[in-house]
C-alpha cells in the first residue's frame, strides 16, 4: 500500500464545489464504490462533467480508483482519521431541497442492476449517456 500526501487546502479546495460534495457525501454515506455510470445516472450529470470532478476528487487524495476490465470504480479514502471525521461532517450536512435525497434513492436504484457486485450495463439516462458523446 503506497502513502498518500494530503493537503488539507487542496482538500478543501476540491470539497468548495456542490456537486464534488455531492459525490463525496453519496459515497461517504453508503460505503460503497461507484463506477461513472452510476454516478450518472445517480446525480443525473453528464459524465464529462462528473469525470472533471472525480479527477480534483482524487488529484486531492479523496478517492480511490480501481480498474476492473473497461469498468473504473471510484471509492473514498478511509481508514484515515482525518478523512474519516471529514466524512462524518459530510453525511451530517443538511438537505434542505432534499437533492441528496434524491441523489441517494437515485443510488440505491441504480445499484440493483449491477451484476455479481458489478456495474455492468452503462449509463441508463439516454439523455445523459448521449451528452457525453
Amino acid at each position: 500500500m503506497h502513502s498518500i500526501n494530503i493537503q488539507p487546502q487542496e482538500v478543501f479546495q476540491a470539497l468548495a464545489d456542490p456537486t464534488r460534495i455531492r459525490i463525496a457525501r453519496l459515497l461517504a454515506h453508503t460505503g460503497e464504490e461507484a463506477c461513472l455510470c452510476e454516478l450518472v445516472d445517480s446525480l443525473m450529470e453528464p459524465q464529462y462533467k462528473l469525470s472533471r470532478h472525480l479527477k480534483i476528487l482524487r488529484q486531492a487524495g479523496l478517492l480511490s480508483a480501481e480498474k476492473d476490465g473497461r469498468w473504473v470504480y471510484h471509492r473514498l479514502v478511509g481508514g484515515v482519521s482525518h478523512l474519516d471525521r471529514l466524512y462524518d461532517m459530510l453525511k451530517a450536512l443538511p438537505d434542505s431541497d432534499n437533492l441528496f435525497a434524491n441523489d441517494l434513492a437515485n443510488f440505491q436504484n441504480r445499484m440493483c442492476l449491477r451484476e455479481d457486485g458489478r456495474c455492468r450495463v452503462g449509463i441508463q439516462t439516454l439523455t445523459l449517456a448521449v451528452e457525453g458523446e
